[in-house]
C-alpha cells in the first residue's frame, strides 16, 4: 500500500498547480519542498527591516487564466493589478519612450512618425501569432515516440490536433510565425522600425532571460514567449501581485490544501526510489521514505536526473543528452529598499513611468555589446538593467513615503571566467548596476538604504535554479516544444514508469505561468485513469 498517491518534488508554482488539479480529481497529494516557504523563486520575502519584495520572479503576465479560474485564486487571496504605465526606456540623450493604454502611439511618434505606423502593424502581427502560441500552451506538444502501438496512435491524433490549429493561419502568418521561432529578434526589429527605443522595447523581451544577443537565431521567440501573456483579461499587459509573487504562491497553496494535499516544507529529497523500470517513491535527506505511485518533479531536469536518480536507473543515451541541457539565463537580481522615488533624467519627477518596467537599454547594439562583454569578461560593463518600483502599486511593501525596487540585470556569465567564483564578485557587480540606473536617475544610488544581491550562483544555492536559470533550461530551437525536455519526452512523461515532468523544463518553459503544472496533471491522470479501469 503506497503512503500517497502522488509525491511532488518541490513546492514551486508548478508543482502546487499540478498537486491542486490532481487532488481535485481526488487523489492523494503529497509535495515535498526543500526550502522553508512555498514558492520556489515566486516568494515575497523581506531583505531589510520593513522592506519586502519579490525575492526571484518580480512581475505578472504569463500566469494563465485558465488557471487562476481553476483552482479560484481570487477566492483563495490572490488580486493582481495593472502597471499604470507598461514601460518606459530613457535615452542617454534625453530623449524616452513611455508605452501604455492611451501612450504608446504619441511616444513613437515623437520619436518617429513612420515607426509609430510600423509599431501598429508589427502588433498585430505579434498579436496574431501570440494567439496561436496561446492555443499551445494548455496543451501537450506532439512526442515524437518509436515504433508502433497506442502511443504512436496518440501522438499521430495530437499531431493532427496540432496542425488544425495552424491550419486557420494565413500564409502570411505561417511565413512570420516560422521567422518568430528561428529568426533573430534583431534582424526583424532592424527591418520594420528606425528608432532605437522602439527596437529595444521588443529587443528587451528577446533578452531577458536569455544569455544572447538580440541577434542570435532563435530570440525572436523568446520576445515572442513574452508576448502571449495578459491581466485581468487585458492581452499583452503586465501587472503586480498584492503583497508580491508570493501571494500567488500562497494562494496556489491554499487551493491545494483545500483539496486535501499535504505540503512538507525544509524537506529536501535526497534520491528517487526505482524499482525495475518505475518510479516509486522519494527518500528525503533526513532519512524519510515516502512511497508513490506517481513520482512527479517540479525541478529542473539536470538536478533531477544527474542529482537525485542513480546513472544505472537511466538510458544511457538519455542520460548522454540530459547532461547536455542548456542552463544559465545569464540574469543577476538585486532587490532595493529606497528612502525616496527615482527621478530620471528624460522624465524628471513622480509620475505613472515609475509604475512600468524601466529598461535601461536604449538600443539592440547596447544589448549586443552586453552580451558579447559578458562572454569575455563575465558581466557586462554597460548592463542592461530592467528597474521596477512595485510599491508605487503596492503600499504594503515598504514604510510608508519610502520604496522598494527589483532590478533584474543582464547580461552576466552563469560561471564566471578563469574560475572566479561569484561569490568574490557579487558586491563589485551590484554597484555597477546601482550605478548604471543612478546615470539615468541621480541620486538613485544615494537613495539606496539596504539591498539584497542574488548573483547566478545565489539563485542556484537559494532557489535551486541551475546556472542560476529562471527558466529551468534555455527557451533555445533545440529545447523547446516537442524537444522540451528532449524528443520523445514532450509528454511530461520520464523515461521511467510513473516519472513525470511538471516544472518549466517542460513545455511551454519558462515564467510563471501554472501551465507545465496544469499539462503534466492532465496527463497523469490521463495515465492514473487508464490503469484503474485495466486494474
Amino acid at each position: 500500500m503506497s503512503e500517497t498517491d502522488v509525491v511532488i518534488i518541490g513546492a514551486g508554482h508548478n508543482g502546487l498547480t499540478c498537486a491542486a488539479y490532481l487532488a481535485m480529481a481526488g487523489l492523494r497529494v503529497r509535495i515535498v519542498e526543500r526550502r522553508k516557504v512555498v514558492g520556489g523563486a515566486a516568494v515575497t520575502e523581506e531583505f531589510h527591516p520593513g522592506f519586502r519584495n519579490s525575492a526571484a520572479a518580480y512581475t505578472v503576465s504569463l500566469l494563465n487564466p485558465r488557471v487562476i479560474g481553476d483552482l479560484r485564486l481570487a477566492e483563495h487571496g490572490l488580486r493582481v493589478v495593472e502597471r499604470r504605465a507598461q514601460n518606459f526606456l530613457p535615452s542617454p540623450d534625453g530623449s524616452f519612450l513611455l508605452t501604455g493604454e492611451g501612450r504608446t502611439q504619441a511616444s513613437i511618434a515623437a520619436l518617429n512618425r513612420q515607426d509609430a505606423q510600423a509599431f501598429d502593424d508589427f502588433s498585430r502581427e505579434l498579436e496574431a501569432i501570440a494567439d496561436v502560441v496561446r492555443q499551445f500552451v494548455l496543451r501537450a506538444p506532439p512526442n515524437l515516440v518509436a515504433g508502433f502501438g497506442s502511443g504512436a496512435i496518440r501522438e499521430a491524433i495530437n499531431a493532427l490536433g496540432a496542425g488544425n490549429i495552424l491550419r486557420h493561419l494565413t500564409l502570411e502568418q505561417s511565413r512570420a510565425l516560422l521567422d518568430l521561432f528561428t529568426r533573430p529578434a534583431g534582424e526583424m526589429l532592424d527591418e520594420r522600425f528606425d528608432n532605437d527605443l522602439v527596437k529595444a522595447l521588443f529587443g528587451f523581451d528577446a533578452i531577458v532571460g536569455n544569455y544572447a544577443s538580440p541577434y542570435a537565431a532563435g530570440s525572436a521567440y523568446v520576445m515572442l514567449h513574452h508576448a502571449f501573456g495578459e491581466v485581468n483579461g487585458k492581452k499583452g499587459v503586465w501587472g503586480h501581485a498584492i503583497g508580491g509573487m508570493g501571494a500567488i504562491s500562497e494562494a496556489m497553496a491554499r487551493a491545494a490544501g483545500s483539496h486535501g494535499v499535504t505540503i512538507d516544507t525544509d524537506a529536501e529529497v535526497r534520491e528517487v526510489i526505482v524499482a525495475g523500470n518505475r518510479a516509486v517513491g522519494v527518500v528525503l535527506r533526513n532519512g524519510t521514505t515516502i512511497k508513490a505511485d506517481y513520482v512527479v518533479s517540479g525541478i529542473n531536469p539536470t538536478l533531477l536526473y544527474t542529482s537525485l536518480l542513480a546513472p544505472e536507473a537511466l538510458p544511457a543515451e538519455f542520460l548522454s543528452r540530459i547532461r547536455r541541457w542548456r542552463n544559465g539565463s545569464g540574469t543577476f537580481r538585486i532587490n532595493v529598499a529606497l528612502s525616496e522615488l527615482p527621478s530620471f533624467t528624460a522624465l524628471p519627477g513622480p509620475g505613472d513611468h515609475l509604475s512600468s518596467g524601466i529598461i535601461i537599454a536604449p538600443s539592440l547594439a547596447y544589448m549586443d555589446r552586453a552580451f558579447h562583454d559578458a562572454r569575455s569578461f563575465g558581466w557586462s560593463r554597460e548592463p542592461v538593467v530592467e528597474l521596477l518600483i512595485p510599491s508605487t502599486l503596492d503600499d504594503s511593501l515598504a514604510p510608508p513615503g519610502q520604496h522598494v525596487a527589483s532590478l533584474f540585470c543582464q547580461h552576466v556569465a552563469p560561471h564566471l571566467p578563469a574560475g572566479r567564483s561569484w561569490d568574490e564578485a557579487r558586491e563589485e557587480v551590484a554597484d555597477l548596476m546601482i550605478a548604471t540606473v543612478d546615470r539615468s536617475a541621480p541620486g538613485f544610488a544615494a537613495s539606496v538604504l539596504g539591498r539584497r544581491i542574488l548573483s547566478p550562483l545565489d539563485l542556484e544555492r537559494e532557489f535551486a535554479l541551475t546556472g542560476g536559470d529562471i527558466f529551468h533550461g534555455a527557451l533555445t530551437l533545440n529545447q523547446l516544444f516537442s524537444a522540451r525536455p528532449m524528443l520523445g519526452y514532450a509528454d511530461y512523461r520520464g523515461p521511467l514508469k510513473g516519472l513525470y515532468h511538471c516544472g518549466s523544463g517542460a513545455h511551454p518553459g519558462g515564467g510563471v505561468t501554472g501551465a507545465p503544472g496544469h499539462n503534466a496533471a492532465r496527463v497523469i491522470l490521463r495515465d492514473h485513469r487508464a490503469l484503474f479501469k485495466t486494474g
